[in-house]
């Protein structure tokens, strides 16, 4: 894309999703570890000719959608509507006070879009006006009437399947869409559909045959099942913190508040589980410490709470594609007590990291009264973490012995 051209991705997050089952609206639901808006985002969020990326939302998925899109960089979200069509006008009147040339219109429940997709799309939009991405139909297709008789039988040759993100020159889908709100048609499907009907002539492009829609339960359970197939390059890394007790009146301890005849000194909480695990998964990424990334020389972290410091080392996993298989802690210490508090300490490293508690273990032991935890002078904790990343992060060839 040229210096003088300037591109924008709307993504359409509003729905509800009800035919994939239970469980919540989809787009907030994880696939390998991540939510399928954030896999939806993140290629727009980072493609180098996006300038601006507009969510749209519905208004009582305020909260889950920050958690879901933490560390991505996008426009203030805005609400959607009843319907799609009013999903997409309400983003493209968000873009309308600094306009793009071309926009993208995408759907969160499109979770594998590539990269090349998108460039794609861009240069379709500058080049035509109004583009689609579009796979052939490989299947027989029957068009069926009321009574479920097989009426006729289309031929594939001009057969495509639609796909998003669906991209066009900004000025015209906007007025295609204001003018569609004027005549009360709230009816369209697609933008495509909404483009043709206001006159646009509506190209096509190579899309991806991995981009499809997530609807149905099945879906779900596919995408899963291919996911964890591709996460061959299995890590593992192991932490190791230890504190020394001061003047307080209690503990962090894998982000519980324990009241203590003691407390840490320390330059954050002192949360030496917490630590460890943190320690455990920048060891199996191969990405340097915590100190390394949260410098107790930085005043920004005195006193932090050890929480966001596991939050980021989560996030780093997602970001390379990857997923947490599970945690270990064990905590060294002749006091406080750790077993009554174990599974509440699984329950908060669960809350923070999204993993289930059944992937996470906690555990404690003494130092038969020997050395610095033995005399009560303070808290050790080891940890290992095990994860799951794509092959290709790892630079083997796949099928490598």
């Amino acid at each position: 894309m040229t210096a003088s051209k300037r591109a924008a991705a709307i993504i359409v997050a509003a729905g509800r999703g009800l035919r994939a089952g239970a469980g919540g609206p989809k787009q907030y639901r994880t696939l390998g570890g991540q939510t399928v808006l954030a896999r939806a985002m993140i290629p727009f969020c980072t493609h180098s000719d996006i300038a601006a990326v507009q969510p749209v939302r519905n208004p009582d998925d305020a909260e889950i959608f920050d958690q879901a899109t933490m560390g991505l960089t996008y426009c203030a979200p805005v609400n959607g509507g009843a319907t799609r069509q009013a999903s997409v006008r309400a983003g493209l009147e968000a873009l309308a006070a600094d306009p793009p040339d071309v926009v993208l219109i995408h759907d969160a429940a499109r979770a594998f879009v590539t990269p090349a997709v998108i460039s794609r799309a861009i240069e379709a939009a500058l080049t035509t006006g109004a583009a689609i991405p579009v796979i052939p139909v490989n299947d027989t297709v029957k068009l069926v009437g009321e009574s479920e008789m097989v009426e006729a039988t289309p031929s594939r040759a001009h057969l495509r399947i639609a796909q998003t993100p669906q991209a066009f020159a900004f000025d015209a889908i906007l007025n295609a869409h204001r003018r569609a709100a004027r005549e009360g048609r709230d009816d369209f499907t697609d933008d495509s559909a909404l483009a043709e009907w206001a006159g646009l002539t509506v190209a096509t492009f190579q899309g991806d045959a991995a981009n499809m829609k997530l609807t149905t339960p099945e879906d779900f359970a596919r995408e899963e099942s291919r996911l964890a197939a591709t996460l061959g390059d299995i890590r593992m890394g192991t932490g190791y913190d230890v504190h020394a007790f001061g003047d307080g009146d209690h503990l962090m301890l894998c982000g519980l508040r324990v009241p203590f005849s003691r407390g840490f000194l320390a330059h954050s909480d002192g949360d030496v589980g917490l630590h460890a695990i943190v320690d455990a998964i920048l060891g199996a990424l191969a990405d340097g410490d915590i100190g390394s990334h949260f410098p107790p020389s930085d005043p920004k972290w005195k006193g932090a709470a050890s929480d966001q410091f596991l939050a980021h080392a989560v996030e780093l996993v997602k970001k390379r594609g990857g997923r947490i298989a599970n945690l270990e802690v064990t905590m060294i210490c002749e006091a406080p007590k750790v077993g009554p508090l174990r599974d509440a300490m699984r329950a908060r490293i669960a809350e923070i990291t999204g993993l289930p508690i059944s992937r996470i273990a906690v555990k404690a032991t003494t130092s038969e009264r020997l050395g610095f935890t033995g005399r009560q002078e303070g808290i050790a904790a080891t940890a290992a973490a095990t994860i799951r990343l794509p092959w290709v992060e790892s630079g083997d060839a796949v099928g490598s012995n």
